[in-house]
């Protein structure tokens, strides 16, 4: 998220009420997450586990809960808790901002484009030309639409990060402040849930087709001519490159890459990255040929282990 106006480090520092490593006038031209981060940017990071990949990412500026080395040309903010002090900044610089109408003042809808009742679209959203919004779908603030992009009933863009830390009082979110956008010529299916990024973009390409009930998760990328069936969730931070196609319920773990033409067959689960061009099945998926080759064998057990006994 690249703030409205370029901030200097002293002003992040008594937003949130914390020290500071680095000249006063240290130039900030946003913040964001370090999968997405870039030069002149806040990163924040609370877990030793992570620190040195903060550090050394295109972060300009690191929220950090430890005072350590400040890197050459970077600067710090020493912060206690800095997935709380992350938030403020969030809420400072992009406030919720309650809608008094169905469809935004200034939301920019091009020609061409049929919005059927019951449509709520928030603001800052921008719709192309010759797009197609069923009832009661829900457009959340900042989202970009191409053009000739149909959204059947019931589908939600923008809704929030599912992204928390575990407190001794309970989950406390990551507030999400990031966008979605779609590329022309997609379709979105019935009752379709895509969550906005925390502080970037969850990007669908041009001409993917996603059927029913999908659910993905924030900052995750689909390529382009895409086709993900009924049921399936993809969780966030995924990449899924070019037409990849994935069949009902299948669901994956956050933050993998779907290599470009790879198929995955209905109901499988995918736990790490998997190569393009080759058909998968199963939990955790593996190449499908390899997995029905096991099935195959379990089910010969029983005829081995009579053999056996009558030996």
């Amino acid at each position: 998220m690249r703030f409205a106006k370029v901030q200097d480090l002293q002003t992040i520092a008594q937003i949130i009420g914390c020290d500071f490593v680095g000249d006063v006038d240290f130039p900030v031209y946003g913040m964001n997450e370090i999968h997405v981060v870039q030069p002149g940017e806040i990163v924040f990071v609370d877990h030793p586990k992570y620190y040195d990949k903060a550090l050394n990412s295109n972060a300009s500026i690191i929220l950090i809960n430890k005072d350590v080395p400040c890197p050459q040309g970077k600067a710090l903010l020493i912060s206690e808790d800095p997935w709380r002090d992350f938030n403020k900044l969030s809420t400072f610089f992009n406030p919720f901002k309650p809608a008094k109408v169905a469809m935004s003042e200034d939301a920019v809808i091009g020609q061409g484009t049929i919005i059927q009742p019951n449509v709520f679209i928030g603001y800052n959203v921008v719709i192309g030309k010759n797009c197609v919004i069923h009832p009661n779908v829900v457009i959340n603030d900042g989202t970009i639409i191409g053009d000739n992009v149909t959204i059947a009933a019931g589908s939600i863009l923008g809704a929030d990060a599912f992204y928390y830390k575990k407190r001794p009082e309970g989950f406390d979110p990551l507030i999400s402040c990031g966008r979605v956008v779609i590329q022309d010529n997609v379709g979105i299916g019935a009752l379709c849930t895509i969550d906005r990024g925390v502080t970037g973009d969850t990007l669908i390409q041009e001409g993917t087709k996603i059927d029913n009930q999908v659910h993905i998760g924030h900052d995750t990328s689909v390529g382009k001519r895409c086709l993900i069936a009924a049921q399936c969730g993809i969780a966030g931070c995924v990449i899924i490159e070019d037409e990849v196609t994935l069949w009902g319920q299948v669901g994956s773990a956050s933050g993998i890459t779907i290599g470009s033409k790879a198929v995955v067959l209905a109901q499988s689960g995918i736990s790490k990255s998997l190569a393009g061009g080759k058909v998968y099945f199963g939990y955790p998926a593996q190449e499908s040929r390899d997995m029905l080759k096991q099935l195959a064998n379990i089910k010969k057990i029983p005829t081995i282990l009579e053999k056996v006994k009558s030996i």
